[in-house]
């Protein structure tokens, strides 16, 4: 008579992410090769973005560096956190502060007044919902763009005079209107010399 052999299951304990302070993280992050967020306390790995991704940012930068420059404000791209609370810090893919407390920042800008993420297959589920609501719980943002890096097209989400946030999107041959440093953009100028992954297929 057969007799049956029970399996035993190994069951592999996954360790918790260790909780730190900011003052840890701050210590810490600079240390390393890889850039990380901090998320409710615990370190997040970033992830690299595609070429198009930082061509598309590249050419933000450049568009807006006359205004800011003009206006006295602070333009920082891809290394730049921003304090969202005391356990979470972002790094966006572009940012812009007025605020005269942010010219000596070192570690971290406190006071931005537009924020912009470019869209990748891997984060747009994040930035339009996690992030938006992060960037937003900050009274000095008043704008926060997103940029596709798939196909021309942009979106915002800017403060109005009431508490309600007002959404726009941007398609090709359109102008984005960037309230919060008084400039207005072709939405093509963002996509000058791009190769989108869209435009290869077929």
């Amino acid at each position: 008579m057969n007799q049956s052999i029970p399996v035993l299951e190994l069951v592999v304990a996954t360790p918790q992410p260790q909780v730190v302070s900011a003052a840890q993280y701050l210590a810490w992050e600079p240390q390393q090769e890889r850039r990380y967020e901090l998320v409710r306390g615990i370190p997040i790995a970033m992830t690299g973005g595609s070429l198009a991704h930082n061509d598309i940012a590249i050419n933000l930068l450049s568009a807006l560096r006359p205004a800011t420059r003009s206006q006295n404000c602070r333009l920082n791209m891809a290394d730049a956190k921003v304090q969202i609370s005391d356990t979470t810090y972002r790094y966006p893919d572009l940012v812009v502060s007025c605020d005269d407390r942010d010219r000596a920042a070192t570690d971290a800008l406190h006071y931005p007044c537009l924020v912009v993420e470019v869209l990748s297959p891997g984060t747009t589920a994040r930035d339009r919902g996690e992030k938006l609501r992060e960037y937003r719980s900050l009274p000095s943002v008043q704008e926060y763009l997103l940029i596709d890096s798939q196909e021309i097209f942009g979106e915002i989400y800017r403060r109005s005079q009431s508490r309600f946030w007002l959404y726009e999107t941007y398609g090709r041959g359109e102008v984005i209107r960037l309230e919060s440093i008084g400039i207005e953009l072709a939405i093509e100028t963002l996509y000058e010399s791009v190769t989108l992954p869209r435009d290869t297929v077929g």
